[in-house]
């Protein structure tokens, strides 16, 4: 359809695509192609803790746990409240 030329990194480069291609970075085929590529490295590690620990991506979790009743901060560290959901 028509042409639209998305910028990414911090305006270093520019990619030319059609309007009607849809974003492959959400839904279920995305998290299939996520679960391929873990699979893909599961014995290899990943780093932790600022690189000084690792972690095989294997031993990683999957899904990721409720928020609910964890402290949320907010307005650069200022203030602070329950998550609700």
């Amino acid at each position: 359809m028509v042409k639209v030329t998305r910028v990414s990194g911090r305006g270093t480069s520019r990619k030319t695509t059609d309007t009607d291609k849809k974003s492959s970075f959400a839904g279920a085929a995305f998290k299939k192609k996520q679960e391929e590529k873990r699979k893909a490295i599961a014995g290899k590690y990943i780093s932790t803790g600022r690189g000084t620990g690792r972690k095989k991506v294997s031993a990683t979790a999957t899904k990721s746990r409720s928020t609910k009743g964890v402290t949320r901060v907010s307005g650069r560290g200022t203030s602070k409240r329950k998550s609700r959901g």
